[in-house]
């Protein structure tokens, strides 16, 4: 049997416009494949999600697509019971506030217990 041969995609631009963006494509593909959730019911909440944000932001691949990608994915968790809503708040705020702090350039670190 022959292997088939794959060609090296070229792109012109990036294909995610922030790191964070990969990040939390890989991370919900990564938590499909181990069974955390169905594909399906991944399309679905995202789907809704999309459906809600409608016209009132630009879906286009960007800022506010990955906006409404994250707000499924907590949903999705927190349906599960993997997440409450509460605790997703408070770690949005511990990161917000560490990211402020933290100088242009240098990674940034959530204290522990946050």
């Amino acid at each position: 049997m022959m292997t088939p041969k794959f060609q090296e995609a070229v792109f012109d631009e990036p294909v995610f416009q922030e790191l964070w963006h990969a990040q939390v494509f890989a991370l919900t593909v990564h938590l499909a494949q181990t069974g955390v959730f169905s594909w399906p019911d991944w399309a679905a909440g995202f789907g809704a999600v999309l459906a809600e944000h409608g016209l009132q932001k630009e879906l286009n691949g960007g800022e506010d697509y990955f906006l409404a990608w994250v707000e499924a994915l907590e949903r999705l968790l927190a349906a599960r019971g993997l997440a409450e809503a509460g605790d997703l708040g408070r770690l949005k705020s511990a990161w917000e506030a560490a990211y402020l702090a933290t100088p242009h350039g240098q990674p940034v670190h959530l204290a522990p217990g946050d």
